[in-house]
């Protein structure tokens, strides 16, 4: 059983991965941001931008903040694999007790992790930001096809994946450390679905996890492509069960 935290003890050794492909244009701003936020909040540890082979100015943009603050550090993929994979190999990376992923947009915004970890605090080893429950706040809807779409696909995952759990899809999660690499070390989808596959991992592996209503908005520039990545996560989550079948809930 896991050692009871506080939520200050969770904030202050927390690493903040940020997956990112071709985001020159929102990336410096989300940066700033955040790390204006662990300034004033006092928040310690690190943000791990991992680079998914971008053919834009990403890497020299995060680079030139990696050369200001030694908070800030950039991993590179030599070339772009999804943003499963960019997530997976900075869990890989991190040196804190807490790892948080949260999309380059901050579509839910960085100050929110704060809820999070009060659920961490309770006792949950993997929290989820979600805008499903009763208390989330969406500032900012997806067009009407893409909730129509995301619906279709949770009522998949709840039959197959991961029952019970309202919103798997937000790039927004807290796992400890130990949970993070246990369960992104089994992780096989690199892709969008990805975050399906984690949570079937740690539902497998007796992690408590909890879901949290955070404020979310959409940004339309996002990288998703409505009906070919839609394809391919639906294909993933019917092979979830397949692909762990006989993994021991004791695997390391």
């Amino acid at each position: 059983m896991r050692v009871p935290v506080s939520q200050a003890a969770v904030l202050e050794s927390l690493s903040i991965v940020v997956p990112a492909y071709n985001e020159s244009a929102r990336l410096p701003a989300s940066l700033r941001t955040v790390c204006d936020w662990m300034t004033e909040r006092g928040v310690q540890g690190e943000i791990i931008v991992v680079d998914d082979g971008s053919k834009d100015d990403t890497v020299a943009l995060a680079s030139a903040f990696a050369h200001a603050d030694d908070r800030v550090s950039v991993v590179c993929q030599p070339a772009n694999r999804g943003k499963g994979a960019a997530v997976r190999r900075g869990v890989e990376v991190a040196r804190e007790r807490w790892v948080l992923f949260t999309d380059a947009d901050l579509s839910t915004p960085i100050e929110e992790v704060e809820k999070l970890a009060e659920a961490a605090a309770a006792g949950a080893d993997v929290v989820i930001g979600s805008r499903d429950v009763s208390d989330s706040q969406i500032e900012q809807h997806q067009p009407w096809y893409r909730e129509a779409m995301g619906r279709t696909f949770n009522r998949i995952v709840q039959t197959l994946a991961v029952p019970g759990i309202t919103d798997t899809q937000c790039g927004f999660k807290l796992f400890s450390r130990e949970a993070a690499r246990r369960c992104f070390g089994h992780q096989t989808i690199d892709r969008f679905a990805f975050d399906v596959e984690v949570l079937f991992l740690a539902r497998h592996f007796g992690y408590r996890i909890a879901e949290v209503g955070v404020r979310w908005r959409n940004d339309e520039r996002t990288t998703v492509d409505p009906v070919r990545d839609a394809a391919r996560m639906f294909v993933d989550v019917a092979r979830i069960r397949l692909r762990h079948r006989g993994l021991s809930p004791t695997a390391r």
